[in-house]
């Protein structure tokens, strides 16, 4: 049935079926993205990583904080913001604080922040490296804050676990517990967690390659020179 309108139309709306939902309710909020004009909270969490090298008697303490994004929600992520490095040692004073600024003008411009772990531990010592607790080798102080942002990185899940797959990590372990089999005890395990006669690895950089069934295999990243 038509029916006649006489009179002018000033607005109109549409009339929706019961129980049907706005159009406005159905849309999903926009989600969060890193980037370098997002306000700084007044309250960040961070961690803050206590790095003790041969090359000075001060030891560094370094402080990341995270900003977190789309809290409570399904796209809820945690990214660094900001980064500090104090220490009582002034010789490397001022090329810290200038590392430090840049690094967290990097975090803060978002997109992929992990290249940085990569580009500071390819930065080597004229004078010569160092190996830190645990066998690792730090080829200079500039790789060994690369390798604490990484270890942040991984914290806040930045970084995808790409190790071994469980097949080979069975097979290590096994390996590793017939070779402590035959093996006296260390007195003090506690500065290196692996034999004291292995080798630097040159895939993880760890003194942890030994010979087993007559192949060198690292004990840390399972490298074999027969496989």
């Amino acid at each position: 049935m038509a029916t006649r309108i006489d009179k002018k139309i000033i607005r109109y709306s549409v009339v929706k079926p019961d129980g049907a939902l706005p159009v406005a309710e159905n849309l999903a909020p926009a989600v969060q993205q890193m980037h370098e004009s997002l306000e700084r909270p007044d309250v960040l969490p961070g961690a803050t990583y206590k790095v003790k090298t041969p090359l000075s008697d001060h030891a560094l303490y370094i402080t990341i904080n995270d900003v977190v994004l789309n809290p409570g929600t399904e796209h809820e992520i945690r990214r660094p913001f900001e980064i500090f490095i104090n220490s009582k040692a002034m010789e490397h004073f001022q090329w810290i604080v200038a590392l430090t600024r840049i690094i967290s003008a990097v975090f803060r411009k978002g997109g992929d922040v992990t290249f940085l772990v990569e580009e500071m531990r390819s930065v080597f010592d004229p004078k010569g490296g160092y190996f830190k607790k645990g066998g690792k080798y730090m080829p200079s102080l500039v790789a060994e804050i690369g390798d604490v942002i990484e270890s942040h990185m991984r914290s806040i899940g930045l970084f995808k676990e790409d190790g071994l797959d469980e097949h080979q990590r069975q097979l290590i372990e096994a390996q590793r517990k017939k070779y402590e089999l035959g093996m006296k005890a260390v007195e003090d395990t506690a500065a290196n967690t692996f034999p004291p006669e292995a080798t630097l690895c040159s895939k993880c950089q760890t003194k942890a390659v030994i010979s087993m069934d007559g192949c060198l295999t690292c004990l840390n990243c399972g490298d074999s020179k027969c496989s």
